[in-house]
């Protein structure tokens, strides 16, 4: 199968999808749409995606998918050679791996992404307007998803989620949706992550368990952050005083 990933390092998922396909072998052409340029809305992306976001694919010039669940759970049984823990036969095992992705879209990903855009992202590289009374709403609905993870997702007899010993597709949607905080005020991200231990070791765990690649397709979101950090110094940012 011919593969094409529409990605932005900068999103989530896109490094989500790009980290497991490195992992796994799987051969791709990665096709670059710059959302902060709204490469994304061009009448060429659309015939792609029409829902206009990122990630999405397409195999063999033909099969279009977007939504990166749904692509990672493609990925995972379309192509041969995925480990099992990715994503197990087990019907079993592979229901909870679904139930921890369908609660991430409602809850982390909901916190993690309003207030990651309408606060930083946004403003500072995008040029939009801050939202304050968004990044304060979807700051409420990160702050309740955070202790989930480590009170009930982390099981205390595993490495990763679910109490797995081996990382899942969810380990690497989730983790990938929580480094996104990287490029917050520094102050503001301790705030936030510091109380969470637990959360801390399962990071280090999962970006141990996916080297090289979960470095290789960070590094984009590291230079985001020192770009971030000279803005700052340059001018006042809205981010502190979100509560």
């Amino acid at each position: 199968m011919k593969l094409k990933l529409f990605v932005d390092r900068l999103s989530q998922p896109c490094r989500a999808i790009l980290i497991f396909c490195k992992l796994n072998g799987i051969e791709f052409e990665e096709v670059t749409i710059d959302f902060c340029k709204r490469e994304n809305l061009s009448p060429e992306y659309q015939k792609i995606n029409p829902m206009q976001l990122v990630p999405a694919i397409e195999v063999d010039g033909e099969f279009k998918l977007f939504e990166s669940h749904a692509i990672l759970r493609f990925l995972a049984c379309a192509f041969p050679g995925v480990a099992d823990h990715w994503y197990p036969a087990d019907l079993f095992e592979r229901a909870q791996i679904d139930s921890v992705l369908d609660w991430h879209h409602s809850n982390l990903r909901h916190g993690t992404t309003g207030f990651v855009f309408n606060s930083t992202v946004g403003p500072l590289l995008a040029g939009l307007p801050p939202n304050l009374e968004a990044a304060a709403e979807a700051r409420k609905v990160l702050l309740a998803s955070l202790p989930k993870v480590e009170s009930f997702w982390l099981k205390s007899d595993g490495h990763f989620l679910l109490g797995r010993s081996q990382p899942s597709i969810a380990d690497l949607i989730l983790v990938c949706e929580i480094m996104q905080l990287e490029v917050l005020d520094e102050k503001v991200r301790k705030q936030i992550l510091d109380p969470y231990k637990k959360i801390g070791k399962w990071i280090d765990d999962t970006r141990n368990a996916t080297q090289p690649y979960f470095d290789e397709f960070h590094a984009v979101l590291f230079r985001a952050k020192e770009k971030l950090i000279k803005i700052r110094s340059t001018g006042s940012s809205d981010e502190t005083k979100i509560k």
